[in-house]
């Protein structure tokens, strides 16, 4: 009878000029009042650090018409509890999905006042494993989508279901389809959070831990901060706004072009997003350059003119001659509106008013202020029977209705007028170009590396973004990697190179001058983060001394990100440091009782500490959540051997090597295991 370890079977988861005006008060009676106004550019009051934001409820106070109309908008209903109300989907007992990759079944449900998304697994006619998840928000004003949200003591996660409205149909969401379905485990964090919710609380230490969130998209996302505002209006005072700007509150339509355009697509210009050095996605305001916070890029692809993704609303529109040549022309740079000819979002869509209410012919009339019989670029060239067969509708012909790249089951116009394409002009074969910025003429190498980098690591798995990355990062000095080092360290940590993410460390210093200069705490935990993948490197060349100094900093630097206190654990019992390794796990549990790695180590670390009875139900927990996680599956196998059931154990490595035949620790127990019978 062989005998061996079951340790071998265990595994760890591991400012203006100021002019004195005259303005209107409340009684009527002239008072003197500081009004800002420049030539160049604007300066709001309420971009001050001392402005704060109010809640749509005081804009109500005295908006509230538009209130009302707002809150019927995409914007307004972009986000909200779930509710019966808020749903757009339809119900039927026999709505069910399938992941034929995972082999999961979905099935939505109300339970009285609460929805709930059952998951669950057959074999035959028997239901073998069921998980049932309340959905707490829903996402989506339901014009197009209702995707859905669970939270958990502040954590938020995508579910694996996503009601498509034009379709009226129940689907995966975007991103879950053919095998990637994460199920409860994709995290909302605060970039998806700061387009579709007006300003939640987020957590900073986490990666998706939100302590309140607002409902939908409020009034000062567009306007700003609204404190000063009613500060200066409380006091009666009012500003004569077809003369002058009032400077206490953002109005957009009266921002040049650029500055018009920045606010909008802040979110309707969706992509790879690199934030500013120090600047968090909350930061910009209206009114503010976008450039100056963060910048866009997209993939830019030969023979793709076609294509474009959902949110690309600003980006499609800048693409258009209509745009450009009107862009071009604006001359009148003096008044209130300093663009007032131009073509911009808000010369088709009110913002204050739902697209489900407006009439076709205001699009229409919009096309007809440039072309008419009066307007040098003339009337539509078509065949008036063609013209005919769309009712006369612009729209139709010059921004068809077609489905995005990235969501399925979702048309859109596209904003990208011109004249309509020919069969023969689609081109079906597309060469990639290149990222390219968006919002930003020349951005730097540094932010053209992290793009690829971030392109690689959230969207594609393509080695050509880490070939374009290095190209952009020189490494050939000192100053060099000093300058480059955090990317230095997440691109060949992605390439597993683990060798040289630590040849890089040495180059500045080490692990104390990585303290003095890396210790910055912050929304998007860049220096977190950067820890956490030097510890990685050291726990992969098995330097777990080294490794556990860096999950420190991580943990100290992010404490409400468990991955990070999960692999500090992990690396604890690797060290033999049996107590410590429970204390912490067991506190990221409290924190967030389904985070399945943890419950994972903690089974682990009672079975090797001689208590499989504990183990036993930390694994059953586990279980509970993920039954495929083959980490756990592995050690409930050694909790199996160590109990003498052999032919469960069996059983359960058959199960790892159907998902994954590639699993030579599997292979090899399960050979041993033939012995012991």
């Amino acid at each position: 009878m062989m005998k061996f370890s079951i340790r071998n079977i265990l595994s760890l988861t591991l400012f203006s000029v100021v002019i004195l005006t005259i303005v209107y008060c409340g009684d009527n009676s002239p008072k003197e009042a500081i009004i800002e106004k420049t030539t160049s550019e604007n300066v709001y009051l309420n971009h001050s650090d001392s402005a704060k934001y109010v809640g749509m409820g005081q804009c109500k106070l005295c908006h509230q018409d538009i209130y009302n109309s707002y809150i019927e908008t995409g914007m307004g209903k972009s986000f909200d509890h779930a509710s019966k109300e808020k749903s757009s989907a339809k119900f039927s007992e026999h709505t069910v999905i399938y992941d034929k990759f995972q082999d999961f079944y979905y099935h939505p449900f109300w339970d009285k006042d609460s929805l709930k998304i059952l998951e669950f697994r057959m074999k035959g006619k028997d239901t073998i494993y069921k998980r049932i998840e309340k959905v707490d928000y829903i996402i989506g004003s339901g014009h197009h989508t209702n995707s859905h949200i669970y939270n958990t003591n502040g954590y938020l996660h995508q579910m694996p279901m996503t009601y498509y409205t034009q379709k009226q149909k129940w689907d995966f969401p975007p991103g879950f389809e053919n095998g990637f379905n994460t199920r409860f485990s994709r995290k909302i964090g605060l970039e998806c959070m700061s387009c579709h919710n007006s300003l939640p609380d987020f957590a900073q230490g986490s990666e998706n831990k939100f302590n309140a969130l607002p409902e939908g998209v409020s009034c000062e996302r567009c306007h700003g901060p609204g404190s000063i505002h009613i500060e200066q209006r409380s006091t009666g005072a009012k500003i004569d706004t077809s003369k002058y700007i009032d400077y206490s509150i953002v109005n957009p339509g009266k921002l040049s072009i650029d500055l018009q355009f920045d606010v909008c697509q802040r979110c309707h210009l969706q992509g790879n997003t690199v934030l500013k050095e120090g600047k968090s996605f909350f930061d910009f305001k209206p009114g503010m350059k976008l450039s100056d916070y963060m910048t866009t890029f997209l993939p830019r692809y030969k023979n793709a003119d076609d294509e474009f993704i959902m949110a690309s609303h600003a980006d499609r529109l800048k693409q258009s001659k209509c745009f450009i040549n009107s862009y071009k022309e604006e001359t009148d740079k003096s008044s209130l509106r300093p663009y007032k000819n131009s073509l911009t979002c808000v010369t088709c869509h009110n913002p204050h008013v739902s697209v489900k209410t407006t009439g076709k012919e205001i699009f229409n009339t919009a096309c007809k202020n440039c072309h008419s019989a009066t307007t040098k670029n003339g009337l539509c060239s078509e065949k008036e029977t063609v013209r005919a067969k769309v009712k006369n509708n612009c729209v139709s012909c010059h921004m068809p209705n077609s489905g995005s790249i990235d969501i399925p089951h979702v048309s859109v116009h596209d904003h990208y007028i011109r004249k309509p394409m020919k069969k023969e002009e689609v081109q079906k074969v597309k060469e990639f170009i290149g990222l390219y910025a968006i919002n930003e003429k020349n951005p730097s190498n540094y932010t053209k590396a992290k793009a690829y980098i971030q392109q690689y690591d959230k969207f594609e798995y393509k080695a050509e973004y880490l070939d374009s990355a290095a190209f952009y990062l020189s490494d050939k000095t000192k100053a060099d990697v000093e300058r480059n080092f955090e990317l230095l360290i997440h691109l060949n940590f992605i390439k597993l190179e683990y060798a040289k993410v630590i040849g890089y460390l040495n180059q500045i210093g080490g692990y104390e001058k990585f303290k003095q200069t890396f210790s910055r705490v912050s929304i998007d935990n860049g220096n977190a983060w950067t820890a956490y993948r030097i510890g990685e490197s050291y726990y992969n060349l098995g330097d777990f001394s080294s490794a556990l100094s860096f999950f420190k900093i991580a943990t100290d630097l992010a404490p409400l990100n468990p991955e990070f206190k999960n692999k500090y654990a992990a690396t604890l019992m690797g060290l033999k440091k049996h107590d410590e390794a429970i204390a912490i796990l067991n506190a990221i549990i409290n924190e967030n009782p389904n985070y399945v790695p943890a419950l994972n180590n903690l089974g682990y670390v009672n079975l090797v500490s001689g208590n499989a009875t504990k183990a036993e139900e930390f694994y059953k927990r586990a279980l509970k959540l993920d039954p495929d996680y083959e980490s756990l599956l592995m050690n409930v196998a050694g909790l199996k051997i160590y109990q003498k059931k052999y032919r469960e154990a069996e059983e359960i490595l058959k199960q790892v090597l159907k998902k994954n035949p590639k699993q030579e620790q599997a292979k090899m127990v399960l050979s041993q295991l033939k012995g012991l019978k």
